[in-house]
């Protein structure tokens, strides 16, 4: 019978480049500067891996063709390597990807990478629905544009619940305050300043409610991970209670229920509901407002996150927005949330945006993370999504210390 990855797998090494408008280097640039740290963090040489897999979601602007960029750029001994994309999941992908292959026995150690260089062409995440996601969407949502769709959670949000526009509006703002301060202290963010509740409330209105402060820009950058087994994590001198292991990797898909029937009321993910509780069963966490210490989740506006709490079990539903005003997510709270400052502020490189928020958990656990460091957390969740409210894909992977 199926029991998952729990403490199955391990990550030896991690790195990510700087994001932001990185004009200094090209996509191959910002690869070898994540794969440069992680490798030097695992401590293992080039030959020791054996499989990878590389995550870029709009290859055809910013890399070249498919898997060989990878491979070339990294000059990787002719190994098996994979181009994989899913939306804005696409590096939570490559992740999970390399673990499954590790957990099966198929191969010893194995690399996962992500990129995305998308500031030398003009793309802000706006995309041509007609070229980017097939003529049927660009047919029905002509006129969409993603700060359009993600808006309407608040309106679902705050129909079902009867939450007042002002209060939405201020605890969106507070997501969005939350994220730049802890963006500050994160010296590989993209936007590193701290901005104040008036100016994000006084912010000019991109789609209601949400303010030029609380939609997310896209970046250029990289971040991978390297993957073994515990045992061969022990064998090349990790010391057992430093080891991070991956507790739980879980990934739901919309069947399209969303947007063809009446139940969903457009104000929450039913794909990260379901995702979660998956997560939850194979990690074997039973209560997670109280087991979960942090988290990093899928931030591309400040109302997913809102929404996105209750999703994870972490917030009753309808709830969510009073938690965010008494400041449960931010980092001096029970849960802090985005501590590396999330898509927000640290990022959006789509193809390296779920190999990201492994990074910043990743860090934490072990007690790296500089200024933003957190006391002795446990456990890490991250929430990475690709797509829309209404069709999505949910990758969400639990961390923690590794546990026989």
């Amino acid at each position: 019978m199926a029991s998952g990855i729990r403490d199955k797998v391990a990550i030896i090494g991690m790195g990510c480049s700087k994001f932001g408008e990185r004009w200094d280097v090209g996509a191959e640039g910002l690869i070898v500067e994540a794969f440069q740290e992680a490798i030097a963090d695992a401590g293992i040489e080039k030959k020791d891996i054996q499989a990878a897999w590389f995550g870029v979601c709009f290859e055809e602007i910013n890399v070249g063709k498919g898997a060989v960029t990878l491979g070339v750029t990294l000059r990787l001994p002719h190994l098996p390597v994979s181009r994989v994309e899913n939306f804005c999941a696409t590096g939570t992908e490559a992740f999970r990807a390399a673990c499954y292959a590790v957990a099966s026995g198929a191969y010893d150690i194995c690399l996962a990478q992500g990129v995305e260089k998308l500031k030398d062409t003009g793309y802000g995440g706006l995309p041509n629905w007609g070229a980017s996601a097939g003529t049927l969407t660009w047919q029905v949502f002509a006129n969409a544009t993603a700060p359009g769709l993600f808006a309407t959670l608040a309106s679902g949000y705050g129909a079902k619940y009867k939450v007042k526009n002002d209060d939405i509006k201020k605890a969106i703002a507070h997501v969005s305050w939350k994220s730049h301060q802890n963006g500050a202290l994160n010296p590989k963010a993209h936007l590193r300043k701290a901005v104040s509740m008036d100016a994000i409330l006084a912010a000019p209105i991109i789609a209601w409610p949400l303010g030029l402060f609380d939609c997310c820009g896209v970046s250029d950058g990289s971040a991978c991970a390297i993957v073994t087994t515990p045992e061969i994590a022990k064998k090349l001198g990790k010391k057992e209670k430093d080891i991070i292991t991956i507790k739980a990797s879980q990934l739901s898909v919309s069947n399209g229920y969303e947007g063809a029937f009446n139940e969903w009321q457009g104000d929450h993910f039913v794909t990260a509901d379901k995702c979660s509780t998956a997560c939850y069963k194979e990690a074997g966490i039973t209560n997670p407002k109280e087991e979960i210490s942090m988290i990093e989740v899928h931030d591309c506006f400040s109302i997913t996150e809102l929404v996105t709490y209750e999703d994870l079990h972490l917030s009753d539903r309808g709830q969510a927005w009073k938690d965010v005003l008494d400041g449960m997510y931010d980092r001096d709270g029970k849960i802090p949330s985005q501590i590396d400052g999330g898509l927000k502020c640290f990022g959006h490189p789509i193809g390296a945006s779920g190999l990201r928020m492994l990074y910043e958990m990743y860090l934490q656990l072990q007690g790296k993370a500089g200024d933003r460091q957190l006391k002795d957390p446990k456990l890490g969740l991250t929430h990475n999504l690709g797509g829309f409210p209404h069709h999505n894909v949910c990758a969400i992977t639990i961390i923690g210390k590794y546990k026989k």
